[in-house]
């Protein structure tokens, strides 16, 4: 485990932002676990996106979508204009 030393400041904060992994965090849970004071950050999803992480299927379908390579040649659609 990486470690680094953090600044307590005149208001006796620190500053974690440095330990935070990429991504749109916009809160930690935190519990104590024996002399150790543990942060998890948590991502909100949003509610019209959550359908798909209660439904296990539909997420398992996105996921091996999301992990095959590139697209497929069609060929033209042009005879289909007007």
């Amino acid at each position: 485990m990486n470690s680094i030393n953090l600044t307590v400041d005149s208001k006796k904060r620190v500053s974690l932002t440095k330990l935070l992994p990429p991504g749109n965090i916009r809160s930690v849970q935190a519990y104590v676990e024996g002399h150790r004071i543990v942060l998890e950050p948590l991502m909100e999803v949003p509610v019209e996106e959550a359908w798909l992480f209660e439904n296990k299927d539909a997420l398992k379908k996105v996921l091996t979508g999301l992990s095959q390579k590139g697209s497929v040649k069609r060929g033209s659609f042009a005879r289909f204009v007007k």
